[in-house]
C-alpha cells in the first residue's frame, strides 16, 4: 500500500486507529487516497479501480469519518447495488468496516424477511444496502415509514455503476436519487464505484443530476501487468468441456456463458466427464446459486459454469482462471470478468476464450484488438426516458396518496434522465395517462386511475417496483426444495412433448404442474432436454463491429491466438478478400442476395436497413456487419448504390427518420410503461430503444469517402 500520510490525517481519530489497528494496513492504496480527498472535500464521484482493488473501503472511510465527526444518526448512507447477490455478498465486509466505530449496517431486499424489516424499522442502521427496487417498494409502501427512514440519507454509494448507467434501471435510480434529496432536504452526496467505464466524466453528471457539489473522477491510472490472454477454436460446446476438464486441473476455474441454456448444457456435460462443477445463473434458486458460490469459494479443483451475473463484484474466491465460451458482447464485460483472476500477490489476470463458431471466433478476436488499444465502451446514459419519467408520475401519485398536478414534477427536476424530455413533452404524458385513465386528475391532484390499477396494480403493484418487465416463470420444486424457475411457455411445450428437463445442470421429470400456482412439481430423472428462457438476439455496437473488420482485413496474428484460431481466421479472411475492394463493398452471393457490409452494429443499420426498404420497396433485412437485399431490392447492384447514395445526400439522419420506421400496427414492446405514453412519443421510445442514428450517420459518412480506410476506427 501506498502511505499518504496527509490524506490520512484528514480521516477522523477513530477511523485512523482503525485503519492501523483495526484494518492493520500500514496506509491507504493509491485509490483510497484519492477518493478520501475527493469525499472529504464533499464532491460527487465516480470512483476507478480493478476488481478487489479496494473501491468499497475507498468510499467508505471517508464517508465513516463524515459520520463521526458529523455525528450522523439514522440511515445516513445507502449502499445500491444491481443485484441481490451483490447487496448479500457485501453484508460482512460493510458490517464489518462499519463496526470499526461503533456503527451498523443493514441491508432490504425481496429476500429479506418481514420480521427482519421491522426491526430494522424499530432500529434503523446507519448504512443501508438496498436495489432501487426494494427503495421503490419502500417509498411506496403504507407499512413502511419511508419518509422516517430516509429523511436523514446524507450519501448514496452506487456499486457496479456502469451496469446502471446505459439502461432504464439508471434512470430509475437516478430518478429516486431526486425523490430521497427532497425527503432529506439535503444535497446527498453521490459515488459511483466502477472497475470498468469509458465516460467516467459523463457518468459521474449523469449522476449527480441536480446536485450542486464539484463533481471528480478518481482514477488512480498507473501502468498494470499485461493479462494472460488466450484465443482457441474448439467448434463445439463438447469440444469445450472437454478441453475445460482438461485445462489447469487442480485449480478454480470461473466459466462464462452468455445464456443460461447453454450454462446448463455445458454444466450437464461437465457433470457426465466427472468435473465438479457448480451453475449459477439467474433462473437459479437462490439456495442454488448460494450454494454453488460457498461450495466454489471452498473447494481446489472445481469450475463454476455463469452467465453475466457473476461478472459483477460478487465475491467467489481466489480464482485461478477465467474461461470464456465464445464471446461477450463488449470489452467492458470482458474486463469484468477477467477482472476476478489476478488478485492474488504475484499472480497474473487471465482469460481464455474458447470459440464454438467462427462468428464467436471472430468476436472475440475483435474484443481483444480493442483491449489492446486501449478501448473501453461509453456507458452513455439516456437524457430522454419519456417511458421512465411516465412510471415516476404514478409511482409520486401513489407516494403522495395524490400528487399535486402541477407541483409533481418538482420532485424530479434536475435528474438526468429528463434533461431531454421538453415541457412540452412532459404535460402531453400525463394528460394522455389522464385521458387514458391511467391516473385521475381530480382537485388538482393526480391519483391511480382504473385503467393504471388494472395494468400496474397485480400482485400488490409489484409492477411498479421496477421499471423492466419480466415474462411469466413458473418455480421448479422438488419436495421442499426449489430448484429455479423456467419460463411458462417453455413447460407449456414440455408438457406436450417430453416431461423430462435439465436444471441446475441436473436432469428432472415433471410430476405436475400447478398453473394457477406457479409451481412445477419434479423428480430427478436419467436425461432430459435444455430449458429455453425468453431473450433477445445480440446487438453488437458499431465499435466491436469495426474492430471484427479490422481482424478480418488484416494480415497479422495476435499473440494470443491459438494455431487452430489462426488456421480459422486465416480462412475466414480469405472468404472475405471482397473487403480488399473498398470500405463498404456491395457483395452479390449465388442465391440471387446483394450484401451491404457496413460493420455498423445492428442498431444502427436497423436505421439505414428500414430507410432503404422504403427506397427501394422490397425487403431489406439488417444484421450486425452487413444489410441484406433480397427479392426485388437486390435486382440492381446499381439501384441499390443510388439509394446510398440518395440516403448518404440526406445525412444527417436525425430520430424523427427513425421513428418513421415504427409501424403502428406493430408496435415493438420496448417497456411496459408504453401505455402512458402518447403515439408519437411512444414511436419515438421505440425508435431510440431499437435504433442509433449516430452509427448509421457514421456508416453514411464512410460511404461518402468512398474506399478512404476505417483502419483507425474504434
Amino acid at each position: 500500500m501506498t502511505t499518504r500520510p496527509d490524506v490520512i490525517d484528514r480521516l477522523s481519530p477513530a477511523v485512523r486507529y482503525q485503519i492501523a489497528n483495526g484494518l492493520g494496513w500500514s496506509g491507504l492504496r493509491p485509490v483510497q487516497a484519492l477518493s478520501t480527498e475527493a469525499i472529504l472535500d464533499g464532491a460527487n464521484c465516480v470512483v476507478l479501480a480493478p476488481t478487489a482493488g479496494g473501491k468499497t473501503e475507498a468510499a467508505f472511510l471517508p464517508l465513516l469519518s463524515k459520520m463521526d465527526v458529523e455525528d450522523w444518526r439514522g440511515v445516513s448512507v445507502l449502499y445500491v447495488a444491481p443485484i441481490r447477490a451483490l447487496l448479500n455478498n457485501q453484508e460482512a465486509r460493510l458490517s464489518k468496516l462499519t463496526g470499526l466505530i461503533g456503527r451498523r449496517a443493514g441491508k432490504w431486499h425481496g429476500d429479506v424477511k418481514e420480521p427482519a424489516r421491522k426491526r430494522l424499522v424499530g432500529d434503523p442502521p446507519d448504512v443501508l444496502s438496498i436495489t432501487p427496487e426494494s427503495l421503490e417498494a419502500m417509498l411506496l409502501s403504507t407499512r413502511t415509514p419511508a419518509r422516517r427512514l430516509l429523511a436523514h440519507v446524507r450519501a448514496v454509494v452506487v456499486d457496479e455503476v456502469h451496469a446502471f448507467a446505459g439502461d432504464d434501471r439508471g434512470a430509475h435510480l437516478v430518478a429516486l436519487l431526486e425523490r430521497i434529496s427532497r425527503i432529506a432536504e439535503a444535497d446527498i452526496q453521490r459515488i459511483g464505484l466502477s472497475a470498468t467505464v469509458g465516460d467516467p466524466e459523463v457518468i459521474v453528471t449523469w449522476l449527480s443530476g441536480s446536485s450542486l457539489r464539484p463533481q471528480r473522477v478518481v482514477d488512480p491510472g498507473g501502468a498494470r501487468k499485461p493479462p494472460d490472454l488466450h484465443l482457441d477454436f474448439v467448434g463445439t460446446l463438447d469440444n469445450a468441456a472437454l478441453l475445460i476438464d482438461r485445462l489447469d486441473p487442480g485449480t478454480r476455474r470461473l466459466v462464462f456463458v452468455d445464456s443460461r441454456r447453454r450454462v446448463e448444457q455445458l454444466g450437464h456435460r461437465l457433470s457426465q466427464r466427472g468435473v465438479d462443477v457448480y451453475l449459477s445463473h439467474s433462473s437459479l434458486a437462490l439456495s442454488e446459486r448460494t450454494a454453488a458460490e460457498k461450495a466454489f469459494e471452498e473447494g481446489t479443483n472445481c469450475v463454476i459454469v455463469a452467465t453475466s451475473a457473476l461478472e459483477l463484484g460478487i465475491d467467489v474466491g481466489d480464482l485461478d482462471h477465467v474461461i470464456q465460451i465464445d464471446a461477450p458482447s463488449s470489452v467492458s464485460s470482458f474486463l469484468q470478468r477477467m477482472g476476478r483472476t489476478g488478485r492474488r500477490a504475484g499472480s497474473t489476470a487471465n482469460c481464455t476464450f474458447l470459440a464454438t463458431d467462427n462468428d464467436a471466433l471472430l468476436r472475440a478476436a475483435a474484443i481483444i484488438d480493442l483491449f489492446r488499444r486501449g478501448y473501453v465502451e461509453p456507458a452513455s446514459p439516456s437524457a430522454w426516458a419519456p417511458h421512465v419519467l411516465a412510471h415516476q408520475a404514478i409511482a409520486l401519485s401513489m407516494q403522495e396518496q395524490g400528487s399535486a398536478s402541477h407541483g409533481w414534477w418538482s420532485w424530479l427536476e434536475g435528474c438526468a434522465a429528463f434533461r431531454d424530455v421538453s415541457a412540452e413533452e412532459r404535460e402531453s404524458i400525463v394528460r394522455h395517462m389522464v385521458d387514458s385513465d391511467i391516473l385521475v386528475d381530480a382537485d388538482a391532484r393526480l391519483a391511480l386511475g382504473a385503467r393504471g390499477e388494472r395494468l400496474y396494480g397485480a400482485r400488490n403493484f409489484l409492477e411498479l417496483y421496477a421499471v423492466f418487465s419480466t415474462p411469466r416463470v413458473l418455480r421448479v420444486t422438488h419436495g421442499q426444495t426449489e430448484v429455479g424457475v423456467v419460463d411458462a411457455s417453455f413447460l407449456q411445450d414440455k408438457e406436450r412433448q417430453s416431461p423430462n428437463f435439465v436444471l441446475a445442470g441436473r436432469p428432472w421429470r415433471i410430476v405436475g404442474v400447478d398453473w394457477r400456482g406457479g409451481t412445477c412439481s419434479v423428480e430427478p430423472a436419467e436425461a432430459g432436454g435444455y430449458p429455453r428462457w425468453f431473450g433477445h438476439p445480440m446487438s453488437l455496437e458499431r465499435s466491436l463491429c469495426q474492430a471484427m473488420r479490422r481482424v478480418l482485413a488484416g494480415n497479422d496474428s495476435d499473440p494470443s491466438w491459438s494455431k487452430r484460431a489462426v488456421a480459422a481466421l486465416e480462412a475466414q479472411r480469405e472468404s472475405h478478400a471482397f473487403l480488399d475492394d473498398g470500405a463498404l463493398p456491395l457483395e452479390e452471393d449465388p442465391d440471387g442476395r446483394c450484401r451491404w457490409w457496413t460493420f455498423g452494429g445492428g442498431a444502427g443499420n436497423r436505421v439505414l436497413a428500414g430507410l432503404l426498404e422504403l427506397e427501394l420497396g422490397a425487403r431489406v433485412s439488417p444484421g450486425n456487419t452487413f444489410i441484406t437485399f433480397a427479392e426485388g431490392a437486390a435486382e440492381s447492384a446499381v439501384a441499390i448504390r443510388q439509394a446510398i447514395d440518395a440516403l448518404a445526400a440526406r445525412a444527417p439522419l436525425g430520430w424523427a427518420d427513425a421513428a418513421r420506421l415504427v409501424d403502428p400496427g406493430q408496435r415493438s414492446r420496448v417497456s411496459k410503461f408504453q401505455p402512458c405514453l402518447p403515439p408519437e412519443i411512444e414511436h419515438g421510445l421505440i425508435a431510440r430503444e431499437t435504433m442509433n442514428v449516430d452509427d448509421a450517420n457514421a456508416t453514411l459518412a464512410a460511404w461518402r469517402r468512398g474506399a478512404t480506410s476505417q483502419e483507425g476506427e474504434v
